[in-house]
Parts: structure tokens; sequence; C-alpha cells
């Protein structure tokens, strides 16, 4: 048996497909159909299907989405891809495969994938995080992704940046309509919008990190800000779920500095005497997400 993980992303969709023993056995991916659910539903089943021709083999189905599904009706929300709100998708690709298919959150196959044989492995409680686009996470339990009635587990980014500095408020807008949340400020398009509001240039995040690391005074001070800004966010979580380890992924855990700089200031926003939370930078990189939605089977 293959477990076959689908990460239904913005732009691409891709499959992998992964043995008992989390051995990768076949990849692909395709574009996704920008704004078109039915064809968005014909990529999934195509590749699917070419991925048991190519095998010759069946596999369980576990699919990462953005959005969730809605306890309530069934139908998809909370997407950025828009087309996909509103519909009942996991029942339409149950129908289209013949077979019963799971379910979730990308940012929680990321925790997933992680905790399962990526950087966390073992550990009890793992909070997964997304910083890249935007700021995404999810949280599992003894191996089990936590998704709450409301399917909102996790949705750390639409809180509000915890101890506020003056400047620092009311906050950047943010598309839920609110202001200050985390992921204004600790997503990459975050990260570059402050430089620029504060110096004046437009960088984006790579390069703010190479003139950084060169030596130039005020990519520093940034990436300092920075810094503290995700030291407050995962301290609050801390305090909330008292997680073994937090596992950063997107594009903004490559920045290796902040394995080492952002515990060394959480200390000052925990609740406790020491600090016993492990900040680890991902296993599997872009990997992990379309892994975790294999894992989705084996949870």
């Amino acid at each position: 048996m293959m477990h076959f993980g689908i990460d239904l992303g913005g732009t691409k969709i891709e499959l992998i497909a992964l043995d008992e023993q989390g051995g990768e056995r076949w990849r692909r991916r395709v574009p996704t159909p920008q704004g078109d659910y039915a064809g968005t539903l014909d990529a999934i089943a195509g590749l699917v299907e070419a991925a048991e021709r190519a095998l010759g083999a069946t596999g369980s189905v576990g699919i990462g989405t953005p959005g969730a599904i809605s306890p309530a009706s069934g139908l998809m929300k909370n997407a950025n891809s828009i087309c996909l709100n509103g519909r009942p998708l996991q029942q339409d690709i149950e129908a289209r495969l013949g077979r019963a298919v799971r379910m979730a959150n990308d940012a929680n196959c990321f925790a997933l994938s992680e905790a399962t044989d990526g950087a966390a492995a073992g550990a009890e409680v793992v909070f997964g995080v997304i910083v890249g686009t935007g700021c995404g996470a999810g949280v599992v339990v003894r191996g089990q992704v936590l998704t709450g009635p409301n399917a909102i587990a996790g949705e750390w980014g639409h809180n509000p940046l915890p101890w506020p500095q003056a400047h620092e408020l009311p906050g950047p807008a943010c598309y839920c309509g609110k202001h200050g949340c985390v992921e204004t400020w600790l997503s990459g398009p975050g990260l570059a919008r402050e430089f620029e509001a504060v110096v004046g240039q437009a960088l984006d995040v790579p390069e703010i990190a190479r003139r950084a690391a060169a030596g130039d005074a005020r990519c520093e001070a940034a990436l300092q800000r920075y810094e503290d800004r995700l030291a407050r966010g995962l301290a609050q979580v801390i305090n909330v779920l008292d997680p073994d380890a937090i596992v950063l992924g997107g594009g903004l855990s490559n920045l290796g500095r902040l394995y080492a700089n952002v515990p060394s200031l959480w200390g000052r926003y925990v609740f406790s005497d020491a600090v016993q939370t492990r900040l680890l930078s991902p296993k599997h990189g872009d990997s992990s997400g379309v892994r975790g939605a294999a894992w989705l089977w084996n949870e």
C-alpha cells in the first residue's frame, strides 16, 4: 500500500507517493488551474491516476489544502484560492477517486510531517509554523493533528502581535479585516514592508539578509526587530500550549540566525523560569507539506 500525499497550492499541485517506511517512490507536480474548480478536480484525479499507473499499486490519498473544511457546513472556508471556498471539495474528490480521502490545512500537514519523521520526530507536542508569503501554523499532539471544533486550531497568524510597542499600534491592515495581525509583521511581505517603511528603500527578504550578513547596519537592525517580534509571537504560543518543539517552515525558515537568536530572546516573554522548548529547522524543507498530507492516513 502506498500513501499518496497531495499539496494543493495556489500555483502548483504536487503529489508524492510514500511507502510504509516513508521512502519516496514517485513525485510529480502540475500547475494549478487558476480560478478553475472543475479543472482543479481534474488535475488532482489525473495525478492520482498517473501515480497508480507508474507504481502498479493503489494508495491512500491525503490532501493538504489552503483554508479548511467548515465543520458547520462541510464546505471549504478561509482558502486564499478563492475558487475553493464554499465548495464541497472533499466530497467531490472522493466521488472522482471512488475512495475515502483525508484532508487538512497545509500548515497542519507541515506540522504532521515534521512530527512524524522530521525534525521533531518523537516530540509529544509540536507547533509547526510556516513563515513565508503568509503565516500559518499547525498543532500535533502525540502524532495527531489538532483541528478543533471550528477547524482553526493553530491559526496563529490571525492573532495580534503580543506586547506591542507604541509605534507598532494599531499595526498594518490585514486582509482578514483587522490590524496588527502576526501575519502582517512576520510574513516575508511583512518584513519587507516594515523595512521599506523604516528605511525608505524597497528590498526583498533575501537581499535584506544578504546585506545584513555583509555588515549593513540598517538591514541588521531590521532583522533584529523581526527576531524580537518572532520571539514575542512564539512566546505567547509557549505560554498557552507549552510545546516540546516549534518547527519553522516557509522561506524565512532559511534564515539560520533565527534558531539561536529567537530562543535567546523569548525567555523575557515566557512565563517560566526556564524555557525547554526547542526551535528547529525543518528536516524535509519544502517537501514537508506534501509528506504530511500522505501521513494523514498514518495518524
